[in-house]
């Protein structure tokens, strides 16, 4: 509450002081109004410049003071080549200010990756605030599953979209295909969906690898700078990844832990869709798309049935589950009631019929 009472107190006193001197050759109030308006822009600069890390503050000062020091070099070309007067005061101040812009913004992103704690001293504890980076691949933000994982706070730390991603993202998008333009689309929209929570904190970054053609090879390059995971769905990606020593989040092993545990012996009720590929084979998949194979349950296609499991496969594509199904179980209609013209006899399950004689009538 005191720190908000202080900001207050410095925007009262710019507005005051710009409406005393008028350094806008304005009116009173108009200069006050404006003076304003700039004590709430520092309190805003100072606001965001809290929420930085210390790397990213060094990195920010020793890139604009290289910013800086690069705009006197053009600057002093610029008052050999061009003679005095208004246009060289203009590309003077413009070169000022885009260097220093440049190596403000350069030096900032590059500031995570100091090592401070190897300073010793105040720059210690750098070392537990070390930040957590996920590289988002582009198969997995077209999937969109990122986005409901991302908003019951499982994910921690940055999420890092590279801007090669974002380029074949965009390449997906445009394609005269109408499946690709559809799912590059969706892609798109669910990266506007990450970058609205609150709780999350997305940064693009622009480094690339010329020298690496395939974005597969670019992301792994570029986890190995930032010391992150990568996050995917792409089954060859997470093997290249972890031979080469970089740690994968995968989207379907996620969604394989979180489905049900099923032991052989017990009792599912499933609905056979569908023939399967091996004789007399029946299949059904449950409500979380898991396959379940069922034996003598072909000719049950169409129908809702009790099978026994019998084995449960688990691989990094999904989980088939196996079952069979008993024919004993299944209700059969009732046999027909015996008639007055005839008598049951059980012999191995038969109804053999037997005439029943007719009574003879005699005439006198």
């Amino acid at each position: 509450m005191d720190l908000v009472l202080i900001r207050f107190l410095f925007i009262v006193v710019v507005a005051i002081t710009c409406a005393l001197i008028e350094p806008f050759g304005l009116p009173h109030k108009l200069d006050a109004i404006l003076g304003g308006l700039f004590g709430l822009a520092i309190i805003v600069f100072e606001w965001r410049l809290r929420m930085m890390s210390l790397k990213r503050l060094i990195g920010a000062a020793i890139g604009s003071i290289f910013g800086i020091c690069g705009a006197y070099l053009f600057a002093l070309v610029i008052r050999n080549s061009i003679p005095a007067g208004h246009l060289q005061s203009f590309l003077q101040i413009l070169v000022m200010l885009l260097m220093a812009y440049v190596g403000l913004i350069v030096g900032a992103n590059k500031g995570d990756l100091l090592n401070l704690s190897a300073l010793g001293g105040i720059f210690g504890g750098e070392k537990q605030g070390k930040k957590s980076y996920k590289i988002l691949d582009t198969s997995v933000i077209i999937d969109g599953r990122i986005a409901d994982i991302a908003e019951t706070g499982f994910l921690d730390g940055v999420i890092v979209t590279p801007q090669f991603v974002l380029r074949e993202l965009q390449l997906v998008a445009d394609s005269a295909d109408s499946l690709k333009r559809n799912r590059g689309r969706r892609g798109l929209d669910v990266l506007q969906r990450l970058q609205k929570m609150a709780n999350l904190q997305i940064q693009i970054v622009e480094d690339d690898f010329p020298a690496v053609r395939e974005v597969d090879l670019k992301l792994i390059e570029l986890a190995k700078v930032y010391e992150g995971k990568i996050i995917t769905n792409d089954f060859n990606l997470n093997k290249v990844a972890q031979l080469q020593g970089v740690e994968v989040l995968n989207i379907n092993e996620l969604a394989n832990s979180l489905k049900p545990i099923v032991l052989p012996g017990e009792t599912m009720r499933v609905f056979i869709l569908k023939e399967g590929k091996e004789y007399n084979q029946g299949v059904a998949y449950l409500d979380d798309g898991t396959m379940v194979v069922v034996d003598n349950a072909r000719k049950m296609i169409g129908k809702t049935i009790d099978v026994s499991v019998t084995s449960v496969l688990q691989t990094t594509a999904g989980k088939m589950i196996f079952g069979k199904w008993d024919e004993r179980s299944y209700s059969r209609p009732a046999a027909p009631a015996a008639t007055a013209n005839q008598v049951t006899v059980v012999q191995t399950g038969t109804v053999v019929p037997t005439p029943v004689p007719e009574a003879k009538t005699t005439t006198s």
